[in-house]
């Protein structure tokens, strides 16, 4: 073990913090994030993000502050701030611009400074490093030095832990990468790939999330037809499945902060480069039209079924973007649920995740985690949660009237307990 690195880590959310844990195990590690509520918070013993047991954080031995001086001593920094996208779908690089101004201000002479917020292929080098130069004064690869290792984690999985995955890592020389290399390996017990260069790795990064983004953009497509037809999707892919090359991915909204952000840094480059990317924008605006055909679909079984949409009261099961974690960043559900109350429709919201005192725009909407029988008239199962998978079928059943649609997004239910599924 190098004893030389002296670990800042920069952001404490759904990467920093299970990676601030990790090495706080092996060395001693400062967490810094700018938020003091989520300091105070993990200083408690408390992670709202549900990635690390509370008792494993009563007992690390990270040092959590949002005191920059605390980085005075630091001489190697991960930075792993959010990068979303804005209004138009453009990257919003200014967590990362942030981050790089507060890093410049302490890294000395021999500092390295790895990136591990998913960019577009350059953005380490072409962003952050000026900034870097600028606010410190030192020289890029004389001075100080930098990496990336793009951020494998997945929310509310317990199985694909950190440790558990493969870690990619690069350096602005080879002497960086093989420190970097070295640092990692302390942690990370499924292996290192070393890539040839940041910007491999930043695209390793990049097109990991877009390839899936595309390949359920072509399942919701297909599901799409196949409703069209009077087919069951799910049926068709039980089927296909069969044979040993098939992937089996399936339909379903794509939000969160990964999926359904990732492509759009790709397609950024690339436009800035004069390149059209055709298949990756048509995948993205498919994807992100589904909860506006999910709500249509729902509206018109209704209809079918003779239930006044305008005097309807329908109960969403889940708000958050995935099963089992408690994040609503660019759930697409919040976009169904503004679709129902635009035509009139009452929504309630069963989320068991999201806690009553925290703050959630529901667009007119109410949280309801105590569904009475005999209540709704529609259900829109939405987010598999394990607590939903507990409940007994009958039971959500008899949240409804006799007149009924239940709509299954998740193919979770058995057959009698839905009416139509995605």
């Amino acid at each position: 073990m190098n004893q030389d690195i002296k670990l800042g880590i920069i952001g404490l959310g759904y990467v920093g913090l299970p990676l601030a844990v990790a090495f706080g195990k092996v060395r001693d590690v400062v967490g810094y994030d700018v938020n003091q509520e989520r300091i105070s918070e993990l200083q408690k013993g408390i992670d709202k993000t549900n990635e690390i047991d509370n008792k494993i954080l009563d007992n690390t031995s990270v040092k959590f502050t949002n005191d920059e001086k605390s980085l005075d001593n630091c001489n190697f920094f991960i930075v792993t701030v959010p990068t979303p996208i804005d209004d138009n779908c453009n990257p919003d690089l200014s967590y990362l611009e942030s981050a790089s101004r507060l890093v410049g201000r302490h890294i000395k002479i021999n500092s390295i400074i790895v990136y591990e917020s998913t960019v577009y292929p350059g953005a380490t080098e072409e962003i952050c490093v000026p900034i870097l130069e600028e606010i410190s004064g030192l020289k890029f690869n004389d001075d100080f030095f930098v990496g990336y290792s793009p951020e494998r984690i997945n929310p509310g999985d317990k199985v694909h832990t950190l440790d558990k995955l493969v870690k990619v890592v690069s350096g602005s020389n080879k002497k960086t990468t093989n420190v970097i290399n070295d640092l990692y390996k302390e942690i990370i017990h499924a292996g290192i790939h070393v890539a040839e260069s940041i910007k491999v790795a930043e695209a390793a990064k990049v097109i990991e999330n877009t390839q899936r983004d595309l390949n359920i953009a072509l399942i919701n497509e297909l599901s799409l037809i196949f409703k069209k037809m009077d087919i069951d999707t799910y049926s068709v892919l039980d089927a296909a499945k069969t044979k040993w090359n098939f992937l089996d991915f399936r339909p379903g909204l794509v939000g969160g902060h990964c999926i359904g952000v990732d492509p759009y840094y790709l397609t950024f480059k690339a436009q800035q480069l004069k390149y059209k990317p055709e298949i990756i924008l048509a995948g993205r605006k498919l994807n992100d039209s589904m909860a506006k055909n999910v709500s249509s679909f729902f509206i018109e079984a209704l209809n079918k079924n003779d239930i006044d949409v305008t005097k309807s009261r329908i109960l969403i099961l889940g708000l958050t973007f995935k099963e089992n974690c408690p994040d609503l960043r660019n759930s697409k559900v919040f976009d169904i649920v503004k679709e129902l109350i635009n035509n009139d429709i009452n929504v309630d919201i069963y989320e068991p995740n999201v806690s009553m005192e925290d703050k959630i725009d529901l667009l007119g909407a109410m949280l309801n985690n105590n569904p009475q029988q005999n209540t709704y008239d529609g259900i829109i199962l939405a987010v598999a949660h394990d607590e939903f998978s507990k409940l007994d079928p009958n039971e959500i059943v008899s949240w409804c009237k006799e007149k009924r649609v239940i709509y299954d997004l998740k193919n979770a239910l058995p057959s009698f307990a839905k009416d139509i599924s995605l």
